[in-house]
């Protein structure tokens, strides 16, 4: 029993049903009922941590998600995710949240990640990282795929966030674990190409309109392509990399 987490999914769902959100969420079978498991996300909008938990909830069960160590050292922020038992990530100390996931793991807990790491401009599947596949070896347990589609017209990177009620459709679909398997580079590959054939399978039942900002470039919608967006990308790294010398110099 977790009093807590159980009331922050309720206040969740409370706030979803006042933004008139639409989910359609297949695949829930594939949650394991019990035992540790990877939980692969990809990412298109700032709000899809707070819908990848719902399919664990028809086993009731809770997510354990990897995030930002900014988000912990919040006054606010901090104690919930705490409390929650989510697990911290310091990109300048990346291995101790990595041995933090592995252990959770084999307690048997789900573990949610994102494996391209950032939000992808695009709307189309990134490149992924090995951490997914690496814990999951490690750790002896599968991973999960799940894809979230519609969540970029709540809210997502460079544009104003839509968090009235906008009853917008969103699609969850929870694919067949993967189990561990080694090289990692080679269980990382299919686990994207496991999620390639979900996201376009729920795409295909999603209506797109033409031109539209959240619509990806291949479905004729206005997002930058992948290329175009990984440039964007690139230069934005570039300029945080130049700011945080300027930083560092003038310490």
């Amino acid at each position: 029993m977790e009093p807590f987490y159980r009331t922050i999914i309720g206040l969740a769902r409370v706030v979803f049903a006042g933004q008139g959100l639409k989910f359609t969420v297949t695949g829930e079978e594939h949650i394991p009922k019990t035992g540790g498991a990877v939980i692969a996300i990809n990412h298109t909008g700032y709000m899809d941590f707070t819908y990848a938990g719902l399919p664990a909830r028809a086993v009731k069960r809770y997510i354990r998600f990897m995030a930002k160590n900014e988000v912990f050292v919040h006054k606010v922020s901090g104690p919930m995710m705490r409390a929650m038992k989510h697990i911290p990530v310091d990109r300048s100390a990346g291995g101790e949240s990595y041995r933090a996931a592995v252990e959770a793991l084999r307690d048997g807990e789900l573990v949610g990640v994102f494996p391209e790491a950032t939000i992808s401009r695009s709307f189309e599947l990134k490149g992924f990282k090995s951490g997914a596949a690496r814990m999951a070896i490690e750790s002896g347990t599968p991973v999960l795929p799940i894809v979230i589609w519609g969540s970029q017209r709540v809210w997502t990177k460079g544009y104003p966030k839509r968090l009235g009620r906008t009853n917008t459709p969103i699609s969850i679909a929870v694919g067949e674990p993967i189990a561990p398997f080694e090289p990692g580079s080679e269980m990382t590959a299919l686990l994207h190409t496991r999620m390639e054939e979900l996201l376009r399978g729920v795409q295909a039942s999603y209506e797109h309109p033409a031109g539209e900002y959240w619509v990806p470039a291949r479905l004729g919608g206005g997002a930058p392509t992948l290329e175009e967006a990984n440039a964007m990308d690139a230069a934005d790294a570039e300029a945080k990399a130049a700011r945080r010398s300027k930083e560092t110099e003038g310490k």
